[in-house]
């Protein structure tokens, strides 16, 4: 089953590795790759929905299609309730089963762009100073530079460049630039 499904895959123009259980497929992980993990609910030592949950909880984001030959309606709830793409009963075919890779796949493509996103937001943040960091967030609070100078008691010359470093570490040419990157990574003011 396990070649014949890589063979399908591959036809379709996608790489494929298979593994005999669970315990070989973690010893193999591959992370930042992108793609998604076809999974059967029957395995030994270790079943799919156990090895669904423990990707989960190590954070590893490869999105899940569960494949089954027989199962119970609560494993397919729960498995859909910790973030699994589908769950296809066997025998599959490749009009089922394509589609769904190409719909996991680009899930994953989508969210590693996102996250990839937000890791530079975080590092842009990072390199900021803590006199930096106030004055962020009393700039996306609104505050003009004279009233950030009286709140933080330092000169308006010194906000000026705090404000212009802030701008240049961050990426952005505007305020409501600056305010959306902010509200994306969640700082508050």
């Amino acid at each position: 089953m396990r070649a014949a499904l890589a063979r399908l895959v591959r036809s379709a123009g996608w790489g494929a590795q298979t593994f005999a259980s669970a315990e070989k497929f973690l010893a193999g992980l591959q992370r930042g790759v992108t793609g998604c993990i076809l999974l059967d609910v029957a395995m030994p030592t270790m079943t799919g929905p156990q090895l669904h949950e423990r990707l989960v909880a190590n954070g590893i984001s490869l999105p899940v299609v569960f494949l089954t030959g027989a199962s119970t309606v609560s494993i397919g709830v729960q498995a859909m309730k910790r973030g699994a793409v589908d769950f296809l009963e066997k025998p599959i075919d490749a009009d089922s089963l394509l589609p769904v890779i190409e719909r996991a796949v680009a899930r994953h493509r989508s969210a590693s762009a996102e996250q990839t996103r937000l890791d530079d937001i975080n590092r842009r943040l990072a390199e900021l100073s803590a006199r930096e960091r106030e004055v962020l967030r009393h700039v996306i609070r609104g505050r003009l530079n004279k009233q950030i100078a009286a709140d933080l008691d330092i000169a308006l010359k010194t906000v000026k460049v705090h404000r212009g470093r802030v701008m240049a570490k961050m990426k952005v040419r505007s305020v409501a630039e600056l305010v959306h990157l902010c509200d994306i990574e969640g700082v508050v003011p």
